[in-house]
């Protein structure tokens, strides 16, 4: 056990040490600036997406879920054929149909969805208008494809560091400033819009017209952020 006196000089010594290190923190914090730099571009999107469904209504559920069955597989078959297109199964749900008096079911009624995605854009339309013959559109839109948000995210980030370190040097300047030091830096990247959808009236008219139509994908914004901290040297 430690006599008094070697307990006291142990403590006051821990308490010397702990203000050092207050003092030392409260001196890094001098003349930090807190700064933001954000530079954003529009990309095109380069990937398609449409959805398609088959609804029916029969007495028999198992006979409407085997009707459905059915014409979701030669749906898969017919877009499987197709070079350059993903196929997916989407959502699939069947609900009751009620009397007049909203008492007794009267019928089921069942609907699946499609879906199918390509960077190819006239063989996803050409192949649209083709299954609109047997299936109906839930909808279309447009997005940009991983590969290409990454490549053009990883050109941004050194276009943010040079805004970051070009405003940095502006505000040191203001201050009298003879350089600075870099405290912290973050990066941080967004702005990328949903999928634009296509109005389904006009989309629809589209696909089911003979000749495969123009198509107008738009773009999103994408957005990288530099947020970080400097110190600001003064002569």
């Amino acid at each position: 056990m430690q006599s008094l006196p070697r307990l006291a000089s142990a403590l006051a010594f821990s308490a010397a040490a702990l203000l050092s290190l207050t003092a030392q923190a409260d001196e890094a914090r001098y003349n930090q600036i807190a700064l933001r730099a954000e530079v954003s571009q529009e990309i095109a999107h380069d990937l398609m997406h449409v959805t398609l469904y088959s609804e029916a209504q029969h007495s028999d559920p198992a006979t409407l879920a085997a009707q459905i069955t059915g014409t979701l597989n030669e749906a898969v078959k017919q877009a499987r054929a197709a070079k350059g297109i993903s196929v997916a199964l989407g959502s699939r749900h069947s609900y009751p149909v009620y009397d007049d008096k909203n008492q007794q079911i009267t019928a089921w009624r069942e609907r699946a969805e499609l879906r199918l995605e390509s960077a190819d854009f006239a063989a996803l339309s050409k192949l649209t208008g083709e299954m609109l013959k047997t299936l109906k559109m839930a909808g279309m839109d447009f997005s940009i494809a991983a590969p290409t948000r990454k490549s053009h995210e990883d050109a941004l980030l050194k276009d943010a560091v040079a805004a970051f370190r070009a405003r940095a040097q502006l505000v040191t300047e203001a201050l009298g400033g003879s350089g600075y030091k870099l405290v912290n830096l973050n990066l941080n990247s967004g702005g990328f819009q949903p999928p634009m959808p296509m109005r389904m009236a006009k989309g629809m008219a589209m696909m089911e017209a003979a000749v495969t139509p123009e198509i107008e994908a738009g773009t999103s914004q994408v957005t990288v952020n530099a947020d970080g901290v400097i110190e600001v040297q003064m002569p």
